[in-house]
């Protein structure tokens, strides 16, 4: 059986649509799909000051991915700084950090693995701003500022004996007693006090014993010349 010229064209538009169809999907599909383009990394400081390296992905399907992160050094892996799991990921984009003090100028190589979709690193490597972060606790809060050292308390701050025969404080400020009482002053003033060494006593003594020998001579002499006149 033939076939007619118009079922022919017919047929054959048909192709042309359907191809045109898958490829349109196909393109769509691959440009949906997750790839390493959805991802991105960088290194900066977080409130505190503290380094950290941020891996985001914009990955509208979603995909599962592990993100490892290396320390280079030479082109080689030197150390590894850590892995985590994006889930779940949107077309705004999901973030994962890794605590990381990192150096000036320091270079970092960062591995995605999505499972049928991604295992590949992101290129080019991570490398560090030329400037470290500054961190915010270098000065200790005002509540953890040293004190000054206690100074330690003398035997007279705390009143405690000690041994020895320094009197204490309240001791050597007891006033004396006054003169007007009943205790006896010290033996140096008695002994001048009992021998008059120390007053007018010896000179008034001295004129007293004068008068009375000038006294006696004038008596004596006086009773001689009522004898001599009475003869």
């Amino acid at each position: 059986m033939s076939i007619s010229p118009r079922t022919a064209r017919s047929v054959r538009l048909l192709g042309v649509v359907s191809a045109s169809a898958a490829l349109v999907l196909g393109v769509a599909g691959n440009a949906m799909a997750c790839t390493i383009a959805d991802f991105s990394a960088k290194a900066e400081c977080d409130a505190k000051g503290k380094g950290v390296i941020s891996v985001t992905d914009v990955d509208p399907l979603g995909v599962t991915a592990e993100v490892t992160v290396y320390l280079e050094n030479n082109g080689a892996d030197e150390r590894l700084v850590g892995t985590q799991t994006i889930e779940d990921s949107t077309a705004k984009g999901v973030t994962v950090t890794f605590s990381e003090d990192w150096k000036p100028n320091a270079e970092y190589r960062i591995h995605v693995k999505a499972e049928g979709y991604v295992d590949e690193d992101i290129k080019p490597n991570l490398t560090t701003p030329s400037e470290a972060c500054k961190k915010n606790s270098d000065k200790p809060p005002a509540s953890e500022t040293p004190k000054s050292p206690t100074k330690p308390s003398t035997p007279a701050d705390t009143g405690k004996d000690t041994g020895n025969d320094t009197p204490s404080d309240s001791e050597s400020t007891t006033p004396a007693p006054s003169g007007n009482g009943n205790v006896p002053s010290p033996e140096g003033d008695s002994n001048l006090a009992e021998t008059g060494a120390d007053s007018n006593t010896p000179v008034i003594a001295g004129i007293a014993a004068a008068f009375v020998a000038v006294g006696a001579g004038s008596i004596y002499f006086g009773m001689r010349r009522r004898g001599a006149s009475s003869r």
